[in-house]
């Protein structure tokens, strides 16, 4: 019997021809999508605008010294900060391994345009210094956080909250552990000079209300400036539990010497290591009497002017 040839129908070719036109259709409407997300990610509407300088060129136009945070720790910090007060919109700021300063003005895109270049390029994880009490939620997002967890940092700083040791930054629960160990080294949150800070800062240390935050100001205008951290234990119930409890978190930048073996008996008096009329005649009368290699306060206490809880306090001062 002879076989007889199978012939496809009408219908099932009319099928294929479609099927194929089909898949040559996705086809190209994957090219074109293709191409127009690789426009998009390459303009985003308009491209950024892009700096690359020298260190010592980016402090001259920024206006900023070395010692006022560029160069050291404090680099990108300082930078940041004078590029949002001198920038008309958001920047973002790196450093190159030759020490070149990267400053990237990003330009503004629409939301459609954002939305392609988020799905389409893959996240850059980023490690800079950064504090996490000024930090922006851009700059989170670099550092590896999606933008709901950097939201969430965000959200515990708008209630209050504040991250005053790398630690804190740690316990947050959107900071994983590995996240952590990665930014640990570039967290830099700076510790509260205690010869700059004003009554509101020194309320926001642990362990500190605002009487004491007052008195802490007081103190440091009475002694014309700290000498050392220690001297703020010299202050009314300010005992070592509550030093030991905020002395990683403060600073001590040199204060004036105080003129000491200068001021005359009705200013000398108003130290609060001095106090009585009698403590301060019983000085100018040493010093007019006394050549000035013996200005010293192991001089005043072995003549008896001074009491040795006033030597030892006075002693940590820088007298002039």
């Amino acid at each position: 019997m002879a076989s007889r040839k199978y012939k496809p129908s009408g219908a099932f070719k009319t099928g294929a021809i479609a099927l194929a036109f089909l898949i040559v259709g996705y086809q190209v409407a994957l090219f074109v999508q293709r191409a127009a997300q690789k426009r998009i990610v390459a303009n985003r509407d308009r491209p950024d605008t892009v700096y690359v300088v020298d260190r010592a060129l980016a402090e001259e136009v920024l206006g900023r010294r070395a010692e006022d945070g560029i160069g050291g720790a404090g680099a990108e910090a300082g930078l940041r900060s004078q590029l949002s007060r001198n920038g008309d919109g958001p920047h973002q700021f790196s450093s190159t391994g030759d020490g070149a300063v990267v400053v990237r003005k990003p330009s503004p895109h629409s939301p459609e345009a954002d939305a392609v270049y988020r799905s389409v390029v893959p996240r850059r994880v980023e490690s800079f210094r950064f504090n996490p009490n000024t930090v922006s939620q851009e700059e989170l997002v670099r550092l590896g956080f999606s933008e709901k967890q950097a939201q969430s940092i965000l959200n515990y700083r708008e209630k209050g909250g504040k991250y005053r040791r790398k630690s804190d930054f740690a316990k947050s629960f959107v900071v994983a552990d590995s996240v952590y160990k990665r930014l640990e080294p570039f967290i830099d949150i700076p510790k509260t000079d205690i010869n700059k800070a004003d009554s509101a800062a020194f309320d926001a240390l642990p362990g500190i209300g605002g009487w004491t935050a007052a008195k802490m100001v007081e103190y440091r205008s009475q002694l014309h400036g700290y000498s050392c951290p220690e001297q703020l234990m010299e202050i009314w119930h300010f005992d070592q539990e509550r030093y030991d409890g905020l002395k990683d978190l403060i600073t001590c930048s040199p204060a004036p010497p105080y003129p000491f073996w200068s001021l005359p008996a009705d200013s000398l008096r108003l130290h609060p290591h001095v106090r009585s009329w009698q403590t301060a005649r019983a000085i100018v009368f040493y010093r007019e009497h006394n050549p000035p290699d013996r200005w010293i306060v192991e001089g005043l206490l072995s003549a008896g002017i001074l009491t040795e809880d006033q030597a030892e306090k006075l002693r940590r001062c820088r007298l002039e």
